[in-house]
């Protein structure tokens, strides 16, 4: 696999910034070894402070806890919707369930119907 197809699969795995767009899916034909150094790399960019960067990568491998680390990051930042996203692909329900009923509560207080 070039570089250029695994930048054009994670191109793809990214799809829109809609809410919940991206596929939980790692991207298949990676090799175990392929997914240690992309890991390896997303965890270098994670501590330089590029998590955008970290998490596309984190996405196309499929790396859970680089997901649940990303996600951290943003609710630190109040970023409740990406921190949300990032907590659903990588099934982490205990950090998922509580932003859930932030977002919802939110949102019922923007409805008025608190």
């Amino acid at each position: 696999m070039t570089d250029d197809d695994l930048k054009k699969q994670i191109d793809e795995k990214q799809g829109g910034e809609g809410f919940i767009k991206v596929t939980d899916l790692p991207v298949g034909n990676l090799s175990a070894q392929q997914r240690v150094v992309l890991n390896r790399k997303a965890n270098e960019l994670f501590n330089a402070g590029k998590v955008e960067m970290a998490e596309r990568i984190f996405i196309t491998t499929g790396y859970s806890d680089g997901l649940t680390r990303c996600g951290d990051k943003y609710a630190e930042k109040n970023e409740y919707i990406k921190a949300l996203r990032l907590y659903l692909l990588a099934h982490n329900k205990r950090k998922s369930e509580p932003l859930i009923e932030k977002v919802a509560a939110m949102v019922s207080t923007m409805l008025g119907e608190s």
